[in-house]
């Protein structure tokens, strides 16, 4: 999925599920963060190819996002201070976001599941492609009916919104 797809997908999932601004947040700020630890793709014919073989690898491994959020729930409740605790949940959010990112990338290609090195997913769609855009806008209403819990209160707010706004 593109970046900006996995921004908003990720932010509405967590704000369904928290409906905590700061947790949303930070999720955000984590949703990037798989793609990030691998760099740029380069533009160079041969290293690209070479890039492309090691992404999805480790960086995109959900057993260390696992271990990491395990590791700082146990310093939060261990520790029990305001300030540890607030550090520790942006911290875990951070990694929510990189283990929804991941979860979104197997359903358009394959991730490590097991092992680093052995891919499994789905192939729904291609990336940048329509179906990619219309699994993101699928997901933001079935986020926004586990939000909220009636799909007339949404399409009457989107459409005094668009009202409003013409």
């Amino acid at each position: 999925m593109k970046w900006i797809n996995h921004q908003i997908v990720t932010g509405f999932i967590v704000y369904a599920a928290t409906d905590n601004a700061l947790f949303v947040a930070s999720s955000i700020a984590g949703a990037v963060l798989p793609d990030k630890v691998e760099g740029s793709p380069p533009n160079e014919s041969k290293a690209y190819w070479k890039w492309r073989k090691r992404h999805r690898t480790w960086s995109h491994y959900p057993i260390l996002y696992i271990a990491l959020a395990i590791a700082l729930l146990y310093a939060k409740f261990y520790f029990n201070e305001p300030t540890i605790s607030i550090a520790a949940d942006i911290c875990i959010y951070i990694l929510v976001g990189a283990l929804l990112h991941i979860a979104e990338d197997g359903v358009c290609g394959k991730i490590p599941i097991f092992t680093p090195h052995k891919k499994h997913g789905l192939k729904l769609f291609k990336v940048g492609s329509w179906g990619e855009y219309l699994f993101a806008f699928v997901i933001i209403l079935i986020c926004l009916f586990a939000r909220f819990g009636d799909f007339n209160k949404i399409y009457d707010s989107v459409m005094n919104l668009i009202n409003k706004n013409l």
